[in-house]
């Protein structure tokens, strides 16, 4: 795991509802670290997840061409 003193700046998509089901993440460590954290937007102070950029990159194609159905 890469190790950054850099805050995460984080944010949540335009698409939220605020209904309390929403993630945030912080893409401004990607280019930089190679990284993008992602955490539960009602627990700020809570754990986080972090993933490699190219692997957030495979979520949100997939999330895109419907590829990861649906639950």
């Amino acid at each position: 795991m890469t190790t950054t003193t850099e805050s995460p700046r984080w944010f949540k998509s335009s698409y939220s509802n605020n209904g309390g089901t929403c993630v945030e993440i912080a893409t401004n460590l990607a280019i930089p670290h190679g990284i993008v954290p992602v955490r539960d937007s009602k627990r700020p102070g809570g754990p986080v997840l972090t993933v490699t950029a190219n692997a957030f990159a495979g979520l949100v194609t997939g999330i895109k061409t419907g590829d990861l159905g649906t639950a």
